[in-house]
């Protein structure tokens, strides 16, 4: 799982060809490189009872009572769970789920998976070593939830892709963010650089975020998606697949904060034309599921 040496050595140069030293960026891309490098890459302060939730969950053949047990051993996560399965967008028929083993089983386990997703972002917000960072990482959530939502409708509207699976794929999208906010933290004066801070950011989250999944055994579908969602001349044979869609849902996202700037990013984005999606229709999405997207940011904390 390592990134290859190529790809370092060029991001290496392109930090080390600016001013030396400036605001710590250079020492900052040296230490990331050295952690993808190592093979074993960990969220700092990411609560250890959703990894384990998510490293059982790969396991194609884990039995129920194995996740029963697992959920149930952290009292928190079990009670966000069951608040999750009981959610207007989660349980259409609105009976009470009063124990672990039927919302469990209710929710299904990609589901189950993006619970102890919003449940560890939930607690990062209050951890102790993360102070100062709250505001960030609030809106780092506010994204993954809206790209997860439109993600998930996208699926069930215009593709053979499961919508749960595209919500979880939505909640992860931002997870290289996610572990760059939190590393950055070291270099307050890079930190406090956004230009070159967002540069590097916008330079490696997503090979960040395919080391973390990896180190997760998550699923190589949603592995793929969160690495090239952001390719928006992505190539492929077939019908649209989770990337496509888990592309469309950052751009719907992206839509609903700067809708003016949907046409010009319309433009060369073969996902858009495999959904067979234009500006109207996407307009049409947000517009006849924001219900159904509010609902979803709800289920998840939002």
């Amino acid at each position: 799982m390592l990134v290859e040496e190529k790809v370092l050595a060029t991001a290496t140069q392109e930090v080390a060809s600016g001013a030396p030293g400036e605001g710590g960026a250079f020492e900052f891309v040296q230490a990331l490189a050295r952690e993808l490098s190592s093979g074993r890459i960990e969220l700092p302060s990411f609560p250890d009872v959703a990894v384990r939730v998510q490293r059982a969950l790969a396991d194609e053949d884990v039995r129920p009572e194995t996740v029963v047990r697992l959920i149930g051993s952290e009292p928190a996560l079990a009670a966000w769970v069951l608040r999750m399965s009981n959610s207007a967008a989660l349980n259409a028929s609105g009976r009470q789920i009063n124990d672990l083993r039927t919302a469990i089983t209710r929710l299904g386990f990609n589901v189950v998976r993006s619970a102890a997703m919003s449940f560890a972002m939930s607690q990062l917000t209050r951890a102790p070593e993360l102070k100062g960072l709250e505001q960030p990482l609030r809106e780092l959530w506010n994204r993954s939830t809206l790209v997860a939502a439109m993600s998930s409708v996208a699926a069930r509207k215009f593709a053979r892709v499961n919508p749960d699976t595209a919500l979880l794929a939505g909640l992860l999208h931002g997870i290289g963010r996610l572990y760059l906010l939190t590393r950055a933290r070291h270099f307050p004066a890079l930190f406090a650089d956004p230009a070159a801070y967002g540069q590097i950011v916008n330079d490696w989250h997503t090979n960040v975020a395919k080391a973390i999944l990896e180190n997760w055994d998550m699923a190589d579908e949603i592995v793929l998606a969160v690495h090239e969602h952001e390719q928006i001349d992505r190539a492929h044979d077939g019908p649209a697949d989770l990337t496509d869609v888990l592309l469309v849902g950052d751009l719907l996202a992206s839509f609903q904060e700067w809708p003016e700037s949907l046409e010009l990013n319309l433009q060369g984005v073969h996902a858009v034309n495999r959904l067979d999606l234009d500006r109207v229709r996407l307009e049409r999405i947000i517009e006849d599921s924001a219900t159904e997207i509010a609902a979803l940011r709800q289920a998840l904390g939002q």
